[in-house]
């Protein structure tokens, strides 16, 4: 694992959430960790190819899911995470992804990334992500917490 490569994600995610959410998120520490697979959960799953090869996930409770789409809905109160819901969630993941393939290009690194994927169910997890993670929490106040996991080969 690579921690230069998270920086970029975090820089990204940071004013992506100022922007788009309109607070701004404390860092937490980085660490390495493992990724289970937690009842509640939204995974926002990124691809990545290029100088760079692995995956970015994105990881929060669906509650905090929720209220950062309605922050972004301009208020309007999602109960449950439906299909628009998880639209708008992918959306937030593709935007910081997008940024931060951007600032890796701008580093000199060329890489590209997939669309993103958001997995809710919790066996879904088993096989889809590796063990370890490089991990940095996102605290955002009144909402709750981002986790950015970066898991390059």
């Amino acid at each position: 694992m690579k921690a230069e490569v998270i920086n970029p994600f975090l820089e990204s995610a940071r004013s992506v959430i100022e922007q788009v959410i309109q607070i701004s998120p404390s860092t937490g520490s980085l660490g390495v960790k493992d990724i289970k697979p937690e009842h509640d959960h939204i995974w926002i799953q990124i691809g990545m190819t290029g100088h760079y090869s692995g995956i970015v996930v994105f990881g929060l409770q669906e509650t905090v899911a929720l209220r950062m789409v309605s922050a972004m809905m301009g208020g309007f109160v999602l109960t449950e995470m439906d299909e628009m819901g998880q639209s708008a969630i992918s959306e937030l993941g593709n935007m910081i992804s997008g940024n931060a393939s951007a600032i890796l290009s701008n580093q000199g690194y060329a890489v590209d990334i997939t669309p993103p994927q958001v997995i809710k169910t919790d066996t879904a997890m088993n096989d889809t992500f590796p063990r370890k993670a490089l991990c940095i929490p996102l605290m955002m106040d009144g909402i709750g917490e981002l986790d950015i996991q970066v898991m390059i080969s």
